[in-house]
Formats: structure tokens, C-alpha cells, sequence
């Protein structure tokens, strides 16, 4: 990954001081069942020493706790604080409900914030879009993702950004590099129009459960230099795409065993209870069995038993696809697949 880095680490030295507000689009995102913690965004403002990365100054990706990105009027000051509000275990909403009641500068109605944390396997998330950001401003936060944005052509950027990272499927960090197209769009950040691009800095960064917070297992980044003028040549948003393809080519996705999605009977018995059928997994011994919406949310996480399960999921939800996993005490993934309840 050090060599994707190099790509775009000239730049910066030849970006000078430049202290404006970070205005931007974003996302923040967890996978409950694989354990990922995403950040991602884009904005019109560019590398200097302000901003060595450009708008990647905003993300705090804490693995195995949350995420947190603060963007609007950007204040050093309260993204620490809002870090260390998280780590004391305060919930999403608390942690904004303290930046607006006890914002560094006084001033809580230009900032904007999206954060989520993980909670045990039952990702909370909430957002603040302040009333004097500048607009288009709003957000959008739904259980296990936060999407926001100010400075916006309109509503349209977040819609976008929200349908790409439900619609695609793949690892988080394909749905997070998805929500980013999604916005690619010249003047998304309107301050961009001028280049005939969406922005002038991108990031994409996805965090395991044990990766230090500064050694994360994806940590992508593009950046126009301060005082690049006119059209750009390349949107960073598809510049951002070709480092996380060459990243996936180099890095790759470990397969960790033989998973079969076949292996596993799920039905529905005559008093409506869900049956797992286990007879033709021949690994179900010593295994345990996962079962999560699709907003990541963990509704059942058990030992298996016996051969045959009855499982007793919550009532009053009908024609809900669910996914189940079932995963070896060494935490292999022997079997997996989908069915409606």
C-alpha cells in the first residue's frame, strides 16, 4: 500500500497554507458481520499544510468502536473531543448532543457531523447538520451508516451516495467507493464547478477490528495541491478508483475457507417457526450460528446444537431477507447464506 501512496504524495509538497472551513460530502459505515469500519468522502478543498490530505483531515476511524467524521467549519478542537466523548463509550447521538452543547468556539450551528459506532454488533449511528452551514446542507443516518453533506448542488448528491451504498454488492469498501461515484458529479461541491470536477480531494479508508487507528487496512487518499487552478484533469473521486484498484489487485481478499452457500436447509415449518437443517454441513459440529439483517444489525448469534434448529426470531416483521453465517469458534465461515422470514 506504500507504493499506491507515492502516487500522490509529490503534491503535497507543493502545497502551501491555506485555512478555510472543510465543507464536503461523506460517509461513515459499519459491517457488523465482517467487522469494518468505513469513512469516505470528497470535497472542494485541497492538500497544504492545513490539510495534508485534503479532506481526509476530517475522518476518525477508531476499529472495533466507531467512526466519526466532522466536516463544516472544521475545528481540530472538537473532532478530539467528539474521539474522546467515543471512547468513553458515549452513543453517536450523545457524542453530537455534547459537540453542539459544548462546541470549542461557541459556535455549534456551522459544523456538521456524521458518526457510528459499533455497539456490541448493533451499529447506532446519528448526524447534525448545523443551520448555518452553507447550502445545500443536509444529512441522512440509519442504523449502521451516516450520510452528509453542505456546500451540495442538492438533495440529489446524498441520494445518490445512499442508493449506491445499499445497491452494490462486495466488500464494505467497494459500497464505500461506490456512494463516492455516486456523487461524482461536476460541482457536487459546488466551489468545484469552476474545475469541471465533483472535488478537489478524496479518501477512502477502511479499518478491521484490530488495526491501530493509525494503521489501517485500507488508507487511500487524492489531493489536488493549494493554488491548482482552472479545469483538473482528473476528477479525484476517479482518481481515488484508480488507487483502490490497484490496491485490490495487490492486497486481494484472503479466502479464509471453502464457504458453501448451499449446504444449509432453511425453511419455514407449519407453526411459522424458521428450521435450520444442518445434515448436509458436514463442519456444523463446534460451529455457531449468525443470523443479520441487512442493515447489519445482529438478531441471533448461538451455538449449534443439533442437527436440526428451531429458531425463534423476533414477531412482527414479514418478508424480511436475512443472511446467516455459520462460523467455526476460529472464526472461519464454513457456510453462509440468505433467506426471508
Amino acid at each position: 500500500m506504500k507504493k499506491i501512496l507515492l502516487f500522490v504524495f509529490p503534491m503535497l509538497l507543493l502545497g502551501g497554507i491555506t485555512v478555510k472551513a472543510q465543507d464536503t460530502f461523506s460517509i461513515v459505515a459499519i459491517d457488523s458481520i465482517t467487522g469494518e469500519f468505513g469513512s469516505a468522502g470528497a470535497s472542494c478543498v485541497s492538500s497544504s499544510s492545513t490539510y495534508p490530505h485534503g479532506a481526509q483531515i476530517l475522518s476518525d476511524v477508531i476499529p472495533g468502536i466507531g467512526v466519526i467524521h466532522t466536516q463544516a467549519a472544521w475545528l481540530a478542537a472538537n473532532q478530539q473531543n467528539a474521539h474522546t466523548w467515543m471512547m468513553m463509550g458515549l452513543s453517536p447521538q450523545q457524542i453530537i448532543d455534547s459537540l453542539v452543547a459544548h462546541d470549542a468556539q461557541g459556535n455549534p450551528t456551522t459544523r456538521q457531523y456524521g458518526i457510528v459506532d459499533y455497539n456490541g454488533g448493533h451499529p447506532r449511528s446519528a448526524a447534525y447538520t448545523g443551520i448555518n452551514c452553507s447550502n445545500y446542507k443536509n444529512d441522512t443516518a440509519h442504523l449502521n451508516y451516516s450520510i452528509q453533506g453542505n456546500i451540495l448542488l442538492g438533495q440529489q448528491i446524498l441520494d445518490s451516495m445512499q442508493h449506491r451504498f445499499l445497491n452494490t454488492p462486495g466488500t464494505l469498501a467497494d459500497r464505500l467507493m461506490a456512494a463516492l461515484q455516486g456523487a461524482k458529479v461536476i460541482g457536487a461541491d459546488t466551489r468545484c464547478a469552476v474545475h469541471n470536477t465533483s472535488s478537489e480531494s478524496s479518501f477512502l479508508r477502511v479499518g478491521k477490528m484490530t488495526n491501530p487507528p493509525d494503521s489501517l487496512y485500507l488508507d487511500l487518499w487524492m489531493a489536488y495541491p493549494s493554488g491548482t487552478s482552472g479545469i483538473f484533469p482528473v476528477d479525484p473521486i476517479d482518481s481515488l478508483q484508480t488507487l483502490y484498484n490497484l490496491w485490490k489487485t495487490t492486497n486481494g481478499i484472503r479466502e479464509i475457507g471453502k464457504i458453501s452457500e448451499n449446504v444449509v436447509k432453511v425453511y419455514t415449518d407449519a407453526s411459522g417457526n424458521t428450521i435450520f437443517d444442518f445434515t448436509f454441513c458436514k463442519d456444523y459440529n463446534n460451529c455457531y450460528l449468525t443470523i443479520v439483517d441487512l442493515y447489519g444489525r445482529t438478531l441471533l448469534s448461538n451455538i449449534i446444537t443439533s442437527r436440526i434448529m428451531q429458531i425463534n426470531l423476533s414477531a412482527g416483521v414479514t418478508k424480511e431477507f436475512l443472511v446467516y453465517q455459520v462460523i467455526r469458534q476460529n472464526h472461519i465461515i464454513v457456510a453462509k447464506g440468505k433467506f426471508i422470514r
